[in-house]
């Protein structure tokens, strides 16, 4: 399938893919299939048909939450829906990124396109209008509990509909509801019943964070395997432990292929033993962190699966309520995020293991007394030099802030609503901390890589062929160590390399 991001136009028909959900984020125009907008508007007439027999319907009739027993005269149900995004706008803290936002809007149509929750075509088309025109809403990052959906950043991002809230136009610059209606030709929109509450009673915006996150750890996954084969290379490692006779023994799918990653990225060097010449430190075996790397990356190759199967789910399903049948409407909990929060807590806890792992690859290679031939940390001049000691000190750093953000919080329910609303997922809570798990893995594997370029220039010797184009492409960022300088301007100027991944060697 061609990287829907090479065109830049995504047409939503509920069936999302995670790049697809990524390219929406990254600017990717939308459209709207045209048999899913029939669905929806004879979804709407069925509503509508209930409703006229007078049948009490949740959210429409009534109020909302522990508010469900209070009847809502007909009279009033529109100005229900508008306050209902009003009184939810209660987010706060930093705004999340806008390809979040973009993605979260998108898979909330991609959603509604099931026609499964009773709102009209035209509400669907109006959040494409903006999203096309290049406007983000501003949603805080925190105010989601991701059980009864997605609630508060959800109204943030859908109350400019209405002309109210605000927005990041083009430019980037802050505008309100009404001038970025007014810049589109367009007028605010009217809600109907149901409406208000369709729009924010989904996982929308989890499921929108795991696509971003499932795209990135993917890359990483495979990165983190060629980073490891140059660190194996520098330290003249042994290639034997990534036979694919032994990775064969286990019946798992990560494991092999990371296995077979690191060795095919290894296969030709000159410098280790098992490899084209049989070189190398002639050891039998290396230190866990090397020979068992391939153990390690595929559990969390495994962990990634079942991540990425749960987000797909949650990207292509209807998580709103109630929720519209031929002949009547259910109440129900679909916008219940718990198996998003699982899948969140148990990414990060690969996370942190890869990140782990990674480190003590870190300080084998800067370590005089487990570095072998290399010179102390990784300095020509050791002693009135300190290289790239202190660069290590900043992976454990990060490390430990890893383990932090690898605490469970599906776990950590707290009642609201005066307890309709008595077991929530915190689901945008794991989503939000995966995101910054994924921030800090990213470096500590750029430290990784890093010092394993620096060890190949202070131990010559006829690296693998996938290995030397890696550490030609740092070079082109990264001069070698040679004299004292911050290291942290290295690890800025190497991390967008890691975070493209675009020399892994399965690709």
């Amino acid at each position: 399938m061609s990287d829907p991001s090479e065109d830049h136009h995504v047409t939503l028909n509920g069936e999302l893919t995670l790049e697809q959900a990524v390219a929406i984020g990254d600017g990717a125009r939308i459209s709207l299939a045209p048999d899913a907008l029939q669905r929806v508007a004879a979804n709407r007439l069925t509503l509508e048909r209930i409703l006229s027999t007078g049948t009490p319907v949740y959210g429409i009739s009534t109020g909302f939450g522990a508010l469900v027993s209070n009847t809502v005269a007909p009279e009033l149900q529109r100005h229900l829906q508008v306050n209902l995004l009003r009184s939810h706008a209660a987010g706060t803290g930093p705004e999340l990124p806008p390809k979040v936002v973009r993605t979260a809007m998108a898979v909330r149509c991609n959603g509604l396109l099931l026609g499964h929750s009773g709102v009209r075509p035209i509400v669907l088309e109006r959040v494409t209008a903006l999203l096309n025109g290049g406007y983000v809403p501003c949603v805080p990052r925190t105010g989601s509990l991701g059980a009864s959906g997605d609630l508060a950043p959800s109204a943030h991002a859908f109350l400019p509909l209405l002309g109210e809230g605000s927005l990041r136009d083009p430019d980037g610059a802050v505008v309100g509801g009404g001038d970025a209606l007014r810049a589109l030709h367009s007028e605010p929109l009217e809600l109907e019943s149901k409406e208000g509450l369709a729009l924010i009673n989904g996982t929308h915006f989890m499921s929108a964070i795991g696509a971003h996150v499932a795209v990135a750890v993917r890359r990483l996954l495979d990165t983190i395997d060629l980073v490891t084969a140059a660190t194996i290379d520098a330290l003249r490692g042994a290639l034997p432990a990534f036979d694919p006779r032994v990775h064969a023994l286990r019946p798992l799918r990560g494991q092999p292929l990371s296995a077979a990653n690191i060795a095919a990225a290894l296969t030709d060097s000159g410098r280790i033993a098992g490899g084209r010449a049989g070189l190398g430190s002639g050891r039998l075996q290396d230190a866990y962190s090397l020979r068992c790397a391939a153990q390690v990356h595929g559990a969390a190759r495994e962990a990634h699966r079942f991540f990425s199967e749960l987000v797909v789910a949650d990207l292509n399903a209807v998580t709103d309520n109630p929720l519209v049948f031929d002949d009547e409407v259910i109440s129900a909990g679909n916008f219940h995020g718990q198996s998003l929060a699982l899948a969140f807590d148990t990414i990060r806890l690969a996370l942190a293991d890869l990140g782990s792992i990674s480190e003590r690859r870190t300080f084998r290679l800067v370590s005089p007394s487990l570095n072998g031939r290399l010179p102390a940390f990784l300095t020509f001049d050791a002693g009135a030099s300190s290289g790239y000691m202190v660069i290590q000190y900043t992976a454990a750093a990060l490390v430990a802030e890893l383990r932090a953000l690898a605490h469970p919080v599906s776990i950590d329910s707290i009642p609201t609503s005066d307890n309709q609303e008595d077991h929530v997922s915190m689901g945008m809570t794991a989503a939000l901390m995966a995101l910054d798990a994924v921030s800090r893995l990213e470096r500590i594997v750029a430290i990784e890589l890093l010092c394993a370029c620096q060890a190949l220039d202070c131990d010559p010797g006829e690296p693998a062929s996938a290995v030397a184009a890696l550490h030609a492409a740092v070079r082109d960022l990264v001069p070698t160590l040679t004299a004292d300088r911050p290291p942290a301007d290295d690890l800025t100027a190497v991390l967008p390399l890691v975070q493209r991944g675009p020399l892994s060697p399965s690709q």
